[in-house]
């Protein structure tokens, strides 16, 4: 088997060539951990890399190939759209439709009063009710936003800060009234306080 072409040769014959005729946009090339990343990797850059240590194996620690064994051969990734607005009857009726399209998840947006911990009624919720997602102020509300679906098939995403713990147990608790096994349920929940705000 013929040896791969050396990396500066590489940059030196072809990299050379292209910023040459289309320079590199002037921009900071840099990964949100503030790496610089070089414009091509190679075995070269592997010399002392530990396969078991900082690879692995998928569904093993450190799960840098994902988190299951199988991954998408077995289920393919959870696929939502973010939805939420009005009533959450309103919702509901959007989440139905969302699933009978072949939807398999729920991401759920929430209006910025529920956001800030506040009923639809409060003085300060006014005009902003149901605006940018559902209004949940209630068990009830919660009962109705799920009404005809099924928890324990459908995985939900909560996009809910200061107040997740209150949204996460009336989610629990329209779980338990309806029988289901809370060890059956998936999903995520947020609880960033300053998300809605920086």
């Amino acid at each position: 088997m013929a040896q791969p072409r050396p990396k500066h040769a590489w940059m030196r014959e072809t990299y050379r060539k292209s910023v040459e005729k289309m320079p590199e946009r002037p921009v900071a090339h840099r990964t949100l951990s503030d790496i610089a990343p070089e414009p091509l990797y190679t075995p070269e850059d592997l010399k002392d890399f530990c396969y078991e240590e900082k690879l692995g194996y998928p569904g093993e620690y450190p799960y840098t190939r994902g988190v299951y064994g199988s991954m998408y051969r077995s289920k393919l990734w959870t696929m939502r759209m973010f939805a939420g607005f009005g009533t959450a009857e309103q919702t509901n009726e959007r989440f139905k439709k969302l699933l009978a399209a072949g939807q398999t998840g729920l991401s759920t947006a929430f209006d910025l009063p529920t956001l800030m911990g506040y009923d639809s009624d409060h003085p300060l919720s006014k005009g902003e009710v149901g605006k940018c997602g559902v209004a949940i102020s209630s068990l009830a509300d919660m009962e109705i936003l799920f009404d005809g679906i099924d928890l324990e098939e459908v995985t939900t995403s909560m996009t809910i800060n200061s107040p997740a713990n209150a949204i996460w147990a009336m989610y629990l608790a329209v779980a338990k009234k309806r029988g289901y096994d809370w060890k059956k349920l998936g999903g995520t929940i947020q609880n960033d306080i300053l998300k809605e705000f920086i």
